[in-house]
């Protein structure tokens, strides 16, 4: 009979549609030491399944469907070990380890491969260590759970931790795992399922993500694509717009709107330009080019650069595109017909989503080409108004296709396949594209880990975040901040769950890149909480947190937990980060001062403070650290939208 040769596992052809073996089980794998492990596969209904661990042996039986499952006690941590499956087809695991493996999942930032960070090539040279194992889960999309996920399980060596993926293996997962496996020195595995730009809701079970309640209508929009009852994503939102817009209802694109009451601002602006920073939803920009006498002939082209999330834009009232993408170059052509000499109407109705919105390209992206070549710079005078808000409207059409941000796609076709697989615990790095809904996160993030551990069925296994790092242009004065409602909810999880944990970068960002390249520091840091929790090990592993404020007079007592050494500033003259507030809610710059294991805090401009805050910005100016050189978290002593919050 035929053998097929699959690396080190041997099978023999497959007579069912899923595999024998699921492929998340491999040689070189590591088995997770210390608590049964569970192999599962497909067989011929009730035949039986043997799995030969060391000389111990373990049965099951294929149900009905044909799917076996088959509890074992692994081998004593270490290794090489083989495993072997015996049924109606056999397999053999060849150099398997027993020690601990850790799921690295999230977005773009966890996705990041070490082929990316800073000194790339040193970090891939010296990668050679056969105590680490690592696989990457394939991106996959499904409406329905899968039951199986390819997993190539791989020895770490210079050539396969750069290999695949984006620039090859996680960086933070590999950082992480490097430090575990050189604290504690046994085999580390480590499974890598994430998706760059993805949203927390994607990764949470229909069940999981059906308890919440906030994402009803999206799961209405699955079962109706199931059903093929819903058409485009375009004709959706062509519904869409008309029941939520009253601009789209009353045809703010035609030539004859009257835009005198609009607002003013010049092409191209963002909606933060002009002050709408909370504002999520769809803004009406109208602007008008004046052409020659004679029209040149042929297509002329209209350039609009990229535009944060969604546009449909048109010329002098006809239709000359949309696009359905906050990352993609808007190029539209306009037919010569659309045209004409004189005074002509450009009108763009933009929908953003979510965080930023608006144009985020420079003014020379802006133009209109006519059939000569001429061009013509659109960085001029507009008039713009708000339509829909997206807070008061009904639930916005996905698209469903080929779309990682839908709601249950991604638990669907990378965490169901894994579980119930035995792993010690998980690493999360996102949040980026949960931005502008703090307050929702707050839910999302605990729902999902509660969702997680009840899919792999092994109890509150640990479970790490790591805080969003600091982003974009520093402010100059203090206020509100997306990003940073994002990271109080990830530190509200991590304290309110059990075996949860954050690890702080709001030190190690990049105010020019999303992705920072430090990821040494953050998978170290991570490290830490695990090595202290998990490990045993008496190291310290959070900087200073928030515990209490005391009011003195005109000033503020700050108390922290978490000050292993003590408190010290790290650059700069003077302690920054700090602002105050009185009983007006705005908040001022404060002095701030270190006194044994506290900070004093005032501001001249609040004479009675009453709030407190630090480091709350996208990307604050922050230097208070503790005895062992890790960073404040971010905090805020007071949030006026939860009476109830109370942080005294």
């Amino acid at each position: 009979m035929l053998t097929l040769m699959l690396g080190a596992m041997t099978m023999l052809p497959q007579t069912n549609a899923l595999p024998f073996l699921s492929p998340v089980f491999s040689s070189h794998m590591v088995l997770q030491r210390d608590k049964p492990n569970t192999f599962w596969g497909w067989a011929t209904p009730g035949s039986e399944v043997i799995v030969t661990a060391e000389t111990k042996h373990f049965k099951g039986t294929a149900d009905k469907d044909g799917k076996w499952m088959v509890r074992f006690t692994p081998p004593p941590t270490g290794g090489p070990y083989t495993i072997l499956i015996d049924g109606t087809q056999h397999a053999e695991l060849e150099d398997v380890l027993v020690g601990d493996v850790w799921v690295c999942s999230g977005q773009s930032n966890m996705e990041m491969g070490i082929g990316n960070v800073n000194n790339a090539a040193a970090e891939i040279a010296g990668a050679s260590n056969p105590m680490i194992r690592t696989c990457i889960i394939p991106h996959a999309i499904s409406f329905s759970p899968l039951p199986t996920a390819t997993a190539d399980w791989r020895v770490c060596t210079p050539e396969s931790i750069a290999k695949d993926g984006w620039s090859g293996f996680s960086a933070v997962g590999y950082f992480f795992g490097r430090e575990l496996q050189k604290q504690t020195h046994i085999p580390i595995g480590l499974v890598g399922t994430y998706w760059g730009g993805t949203i927390a809701e994607s990764w949470i079970s229909r069940e999981g993500v059906a308890a919440l309640g906030d994402f009803n209508g999206q799961l209405a929009q699955i079962d109706d694509q199931m059903k093929a009852k819903t058409g485009t994503l375009e004709e959706r939102m062509v519904e869409w717009f008309a029941k939520n817009d009253p601009g789209t209802t009353q045809n703010y694109q035609a030539e004859s709107t009257n835009d005198s009451s609009w607002k003013a601002a010049n092409l191209p602006f963002s909606y933060e330009s002009v002050g709408l920073n909370d504002f999520d939803g769809i803004m009406w920009i109208r602007a008008t080019v004046t052409l020659p006498s004679t029209i040149p002939a042929g297509e002329a082209t209209l350039s609009l650069g990229a535009i944060d999330d969604d546009d449909t834009t048109w010329v002098n009232g006809v239709k000359v595109g949309e696009t359905y993408s906050y990352n993609q170059a808007r190029m539209y052509k306009v037919p010569a017909s659309a045209l004409k000499p004189g005074v002509n109407t450009i009108a763009i109705r933009v929908l953003d989503t979510g965080v930023t919105g608006g144009f985020t390209s420079p003014a020379d992206a802006v133009y209109l080409k006519l059939g000569d070549g001429q061009t013509i710079s659109l960085a001029v005078p507009a008039k713009y108004t708000l339509g829909a808000d997206m807070k008061k409207s009904t639930t916005l059409p996905a698209s469903m296709n080929d779309n990682p941000n839908v709601v249950t796609v991604l638990h669907n076709g990378m965490i169901h396949p894994l579980a119930p697989l035995a792993i010690k615990g998980a690493i999360w790095y996102q949040g980026e594209s949960n931005g502008g809904r703090g307050y929702q996160y707050r839910r999302v993030l605990p729902a999902m880990i509660n969702d997680w551990r009840k899919q792999f069925g092994q109890g509150d296994f640990p479970f790490y975040i790591v805080q969003l790092a600091n982003f974009t242009a520093q402010k100059p004065e203090p206020g509100d901040s997306d990003w940073a409602e994002v990271r109080e909810a990830q530190e509200m999880t991590a304290i309110n769950l059990k075996n949860a944990g954050m690890s702080n970068t709001i030190d190690i960002g990049e105010a020019g890149d999303i992705h920072p390249k430090n990821k040494q520091e953050v998978g170290r840091r991570l490290s830490l909480i695990a090595l202290n929790k998990v490990y045993g090990q008496r190291v310290p592993y959070s900087g200073p947190t928030f515990k209490s404020i005391k009011h003195e007079g005109d000033k503020l007592r700050i108390s922290f937990d978490h000050t292993d050494g003590g408190l010290k500033q790290i650059g700069g003259d003077k302690l920054l980060g700090f602002s105050v507030a009185g009983d007006d809610h705005v908040f001022h710059w404060a002095q701030a001062n270190i006194e044994w294991d506290t900070i004093v805090v005032s501001s001249k401009d609040v004479p009675h403070p009453i709030a407190v805050r630090y480091a709350w910005a996208d990307n604050p100016a922050a230097n208070l650290y503790n005895g062992v050189n890790l960073p404040t978290n971010p905090f805020r002593s007071d949030d006026w939208k939860v009476p109830s919050f109370g942080r005294k």
